[in-house]
């Protein structure tokens, strides 16, 4: 049972120095929890493999790339069929702005993160291509004025 619980707290270091670093070295990693080259490299081939490390990204500064208003904007569609879900969806994933779309539970079925230049962006976001979906019934905006922690990659 120690050496299981020793082997769980080598994974999670391993899976929070990548969550932090996706590009530190073998060498690097592998000093940094305590395991030779070869063994770090084979748990993070590992963990590549069943899936619990689905990939890596690069973390871009969206201000450098012209993005300086950011939104959350939450939806309440007027039918709750699969149909309307689904056609929702579809849009969503064709607009070039929305960078996160969930479906949620509560009062309203989305949750849509929007990253654009600025606010008269986001007003045309709004109204010529959230406004315009048949299905949708309801949005309400969140305008993210700073982000003390994101953790998001």
């Amino acid at each position: 049972m120690q050496l299981l619980t020793l082997m769980d707290q080598i994974t999670e270091r391993i899976l929070q120095e990548l969550s932090q670093n996706g590009r530190i070295s073998n060498l690097e990693l592998a000093d940094r929890c305590g395991l030779s080259p070869s063994a770090c490299l084979r748990r993070v081939q590992d963990l590549e493999r069943r899936g619990i490390i689905a990939g890596y990204r690069a973390v871009l500064n969206r201000g450098a790339l012209g993005v300086g208003f950011v939104a959350y904007a939450t939806v309440g569609l007027n039918s709750h069929t699969k149909a309307s879900q689904e056609a929702f969806e579809r849009a969503m994933a064709r607009a070039p702005e929305v960078v996160e779309c969930h479906n949620i539970t509560g009062s309203v079925e989305y949750l849509v993160r929007i990253e654009v230049a600025d606010l008269p962006s986001y007003k045309a976001f709004h109204t010529d291509v959230m406004g315009v979906l048949p299905q949708v019934n309801a949005i309400t905006s969140y305008v993210v004025m700073g982000s003390p922690k994101d953790g998001r990659a």
